[in-house]
């Protein structure tokens, strides 16, 4: 949340790592954040309202699993064991930590409210308590819920839900299977999720000023919400005017230089740098032996250096041309000319920046949104899909050689980073229009959808539709009586006739 004296914006959020509040105070706007993440220097301005760090599998309870085991949980179970639960516990955490508690106290004034959206609308209430508006901020893209909720179009034959994995995605099932998933999600968490949060903000939020909206009534009337998407490679669907695709933001120019020892590695590498890495909460270190020698047998036959996050300080059998490391600058190695190929789990922040480097990718999706990115890469041309059971040494050399050896992956990926990077503003800058728009305009009322407060048979005309069916049947039944009944008389007629004639 940002502070801002009664003058300038302000954010709020858990767990969100896009640099929205930093550039916020960089512009001169006095800045509040609840985080768990902490800046190394940020501005003056900048303000960390600190929140308990601890892991997803502590606050759901239980040991931390092999997160590759996942690969089989369909969404459904997925959102059961994972999201629904984990955003309940994730803002207790946020909301029960003693700096947090601390603040909420304090007398202070905001202009806007930011929240991350994600599973966290608790925090929502904050927007009631400061009496500011409310800015949404995606880290995975659209959002479907949302969309209900403020009357976006849905475009479901074109638009997959976020956490939904369609092979087909245009087919008939896929369609069928993109709806049914859709009212699945919205009304579980309509129904049952916000209760839950409704009860985390009667808890822990007191003296707020009455009557206190549901916060199915503060989501519904945010101000903005900015998507981390952008039509160059995602989807392109209709969008409200406060719907924002701000696809990117993480991926400013920095100013962080390579470990010297890796900028070496990379520099030298004159084949190139086969770059694998699948993100924070999957450990490379956590595979099957035999998928991970099937990894080592094929980076053994390559020319190409491989440099793999691996977690553990080292690799038995590593073949000479790899290099571990437990951790690795992602964005700076992949802005490194002399990679040729990112071989990733799909996760959205991971694909964006080979995206923006214009590298091609393989992707093993193991949950949520994954393999959605990673079927457009492949959509795209510039990426594969392997599949997690589908790992073995023959498949694997069979993607790499493909992907590093034809031209066209890296080709497109090229075309795909020229475009989306070719906007009127960059992705932060674009998101500061809109959050001081908002502020300028206090909340901006005027830009939101009239029809968030009609019902959904009134939003979607079917009273109407069934109101000219109505006339239609009745018209129609009308002339089909007189019909009849001329019909009838004309036979009663020539009837009489007939028996006059005998």
């Amino acid at each position: 949340m940002g502070r801002s004296n009664g003058q300038e914006p302000c954010r709020p959020e858990a767990s969100c790592k896009l640099p929205i509040g930093l550039e916020l105070a960089r512009r001169g706007h006095n800045v509040t954040v609840i985080t768990a993440n902490k800046e190394d220097n940020p501005p003056p301005n900048y303000h960390e309202v600190m929140v308990d760090d601890k892991k997803i599998w502590e606050v759901i309870g239980g040991e931390r699993p092999n997160v590759f085991t996942m690969v089989q949980l369909s969404a459904e179970r997925f959102h059961e064991k994972i999201l629904w639960n984990g955003g309940i516990a994730f803002t207790e955490v946020t909301l029960n930590s003693t700096k947090v508690k601390s603040f909420l106290k304090q007398d202070i004034k905001f202009d806007l409210v930011i929240c991350e959206q994600f599973f966290q609308e608790a925090l929502y209430a904050l927007a009631h308590k400061y009496n500011a508006p409310l800015a949404l901020v995606t880290t995975f893209g659209n959002c479907m819920r949302h969309n209900i909720l403020v009357r976006n179009p849905l475009q479901l034959a074109t638009t997959v839900s976020e956490f939904l994995d369609i092979e087909e995605p245009g087919s008939f099932w896929g369609r069928l299977r993109n709806l049914y998933f859709t009212a699945y999600e919205f009304l579980w968490w309509k129904l049952w999720y916000m209760e839950k949060q409704e009860d985390l903000v009667k808890k822990y939020m007191f003296n707020l000023p009455q009557p206190v909206p549901s916060l199915y009534e503060i989501q519904k009337n945010s101000s903005l919400i900015l998507l981390n998407s952008h039509f160059s490679f995602d989807a392109p669907m209709a969008f409200l005017p406060n719907v924002v695709e701000v696809g990117g933001l993480h991926l400013i120019k920095t100013e962080k230089d390579l470990p010297k020892d890796l900028q070496k590695l990379l520099d030298e590498s004159h084949h190139g740098v086969v770059y694998v890495n699948f993100g924070s909460n999957v450990r490379s270190n956590e595979l099957p032996v035999a998928k991970r020698d099937a990894f080592l047998n094929v980076f053994r036959k390559l020319k190409q250096t491989v440099l793999w996050k691996w977690e553990d300080d080292s690799l038995k059998d590593a073949p000479s041309n790899l290099a571990v490391r437990p951790w690795l600058p992602q964005k700076e190695i992949l802005a490194h000319p002399n990679i040729k190929l990112f071989i990733s789990h799909g996760g959205l922040i991971g694909t964006q920046e080979a995206i923006y480097n214009g590298i091609p990718l393989i992707g093993i999706p193991i949950y949520a949104d994954q393999f959605n990115n990673l079927l457009l890469a492949e959509e795209r041309g510039f990426g594969k899909i392997l599949q997690f059971q589908d790992i073995n040494e023959n498949r694997l050399e069979q993607l790499i050689n493909d992907v590093l050896h034809n031209k066209t992956y890296a080709d497109n990926a090229k075309v795909v980073s020229e475009r989306f990077k070719d906007r009127p503003l960059n992705a932060l800058d674009t998101a500061m229009y809109w959050l001081e728009f908002v502020i300028r305009y206090k909340g901006a009322e005027f830009i939101k959808n009239p029809a968030r407060d009609m019902t959904w048979m009134g939003y979607n005309m079917l009273d109407v539709y069934v109101c000219i069916l109505i006339v239609l049947v009745c018209a129609v039944s009308i002339i089909l009586y007189a019909v009849l009944q001329i019909t009838h008389m004309l036979r009663l007629k020539d009837f009489s006739k007939q028996k006059k004639m005998d």
